[in-house]
């Protein structure tokens, strides 16, 4: 964090700790003299005044130009403020949110975010970006979850709003979702080099190019959804023709990683600029449809996301895609603060050309586990090969897009020895074809029901293998309603 920031970060930290301190003694001047708190209390209330004196600690150690372990202070007293906050929920008498409350504004901070004085042009956007040519192109982007983009002068985390809805999303991301989460953010490391620049062109954090992505796909590039919508950012059709998503000899550009990054960022911004840089309107209009979001919004574009107006006019779908795509942006901010460790991913980019033909599912199982990667290779292989058939034998000479550690890799096991010859004999092996077998006779029969018809007096005349009930949930009716002209479905009984 560059020394500007640091100091600024410490003054609004100091502040915002004495602001809270101060609410809470303004909070007890009434007319009744309050009872002290317990010890217990006490004690933790102690420890969140000693965070807020580590602050202190780590100013004078940025005075100092000591940066480094002014950073260590700043995390000391974040773990500070966590175990405090655990405790308290613990203990009767003390107020959590007190603790809470303080937390997520300090862990903003550590994100650079709420700096009052500071501006635009002061924040850091990483290293420019080199030519995406070989290793060294790749190796120049910046960590990440370390590199700062601002969204229309704004720090991400300032809009991300940590309400319910998001909380929730977290919960998700961090139990029943955490293998998907850990899969988007494997794939997402070896597409970086492709996707990530285009969203820093367009001056979007890369934060929400992975939120997107980890809800959307969680980084199939080849992903294809019921409704149609196709690739890792889940474009439909007609959206993607108007972003410059079309066919390419035989191939869907919407498969395409870098491509599909571009349109999604045009997209982003055109609906940014449509609604006054509300991202959570943005978002929602990316998931249910713009037509939709700006009928609801009208000329209102300052209105909440949740505002009942419009929380409770969107569909399911879309009150959930908001904050799960806002709380998988979050963790990439912020994993550590949620006791979420991501993998390491050396994901620069590499090449082979190859000694002999192959196809990606024999070059798969020639690579094995290599560099300890439990799940194989076949995703991120058809991942950097988006057009290639993975079915499909390419010739000798062929240069596939791989991670850079596959090339020696790929040099020691796959260009002779045992494992292209399993490979290729698993590949080609027959497999039996016969005729499908003819199709198995109608089960069911449908009347119409005429004037006068109840739903008994159908059962005993026309279907004396089944009952009233049976033929109920067959045709969801209600109550055994049935109404003259419904068509109803009775089982064979032959």
């Amino acid at each position: 964090m560059p020394y500007r920031a640091v100091l600024r970060s410490l003054r609004l930290v100091s502040l915002v700790a004495a602001l809270v301190l101060v609410a809470a003694c303004a909070a007890t001047n009434g007319s009744v003299t309050p009872k002290p708190p317990p010890a217990s209390v006490t004690l933790l209330y102690g420890q969140l005044d000693q965070a807020s004196r580590s602050y202190e600690t780590a100013l004078q150690q940025t005075r100092a130009g000591d940066t480094k372990d002014a950073q260590k202070t700043l995390d000391t007293a974040l773990d500070q403020l966590r175990d405090a906050a655990a405790h308290c929920g613990a203990t009767p008498g003390c107020d959590s949110q007190r603790f809470f409350s303080v937390f997520d504004h300090l862990l903003r901070l550590k994100d650079g975010s709420f700096i009052g004085d500071q501006t635009p042009d002061e924040e850091t956007n990483g290293p420019p970006l080199a030519p995406l040519s070989g290793e060294a192109g790749a190796g120049s982007l910046p960590e990440a979850q370390r590199s700062v983009t601002l969204l229309r002068g704004h720090q991400l985390s300032e809009l991300i709003a940590m309400n319910g809805p998001v909380k929730a999303a977290l919960e998700m991301w961090l139990t029943q979702w955490r293998g998907n989460l850990m899969d988007a953010y494997v794939n997402y490391q070896f597409l970086r080099h492709e996707m990530w620049p285009q969203y820093q062109s367009e001056g979007l954090p890369e934060a929400l190019l992975f939120g997107i992505m980890a809800k959307e796909s969680g980084g199939k590039v080849h992903a294809v959804s019921r409704s149609g919508a196709a690739g890792p950012l889940q474009f439909m059709y007609a959206t993607g023709l108007r972003f410059g998503l079309t066919e390419q000899d035989g191939f869907d550009t919407r498969f395409d990683p870098a491509e599909s990054a571009r349109a999604n960022a045009e997209y982003i911004n055109e609906q940014l600029k449509a609604f006054n840089d509300n991202l959570e309107l943005t978002l929602a209009a990316y998931n249910g449809g713009e037509g939709r979001m700006r009928r609801l919004v009208g000329d209102n574009t300052s209105v909440s996301f949740y505002d009942p107006r419009i929380y409770a006019q969107v569909s399911q779908e879309t009150r959930d895609y908001v904050p799960e795509v806002l709380a998988a942006a979050w963790l990439f901010l912020h994993p550590d603060s949620y006791n979420l460790r991501f993998p390491r991913v050396d994901g620069v980019q590499g090449s082979i050309t190859l000694k002999r033909s192959t196809s990606i599912s024999e070059l798969t199982v020639c690579l094995g586990s290599a560099n300890d990667m439990p799940d194989g290779w076949f995703r991120t292989l058809r991942n950097l090969n988006p057009r290639l058939d993975p079915q499909q034998e390419q010739p000798v000479g062929a240069t596939l897009q791989v991670p850079k550690p596959l090339e020696s890799v790929y040099a020691a096991r796959c260009v002779d020895g045992p494992w292209p010859i399993l490979a290729s004999d698993l590949h080609n092996a027959v497999v039996p074809v016969f005729p499908n077998p003819p199709a198995a006779p109608d089960l069911v029969v449908r009347y119409t029901v005429r004037r006068g018809d109840t739903l008994a007096t159908i059962v005993r005349r026309h279907s004396s293998c089944t009952s009233e009930t049976e033929v109920a949930r067959m045709n969801n009716l209600k109550f055994n309603h049935v109404k003259a002209g419904q068509v109803l479905k009775l089982p064979s009984c032959r």
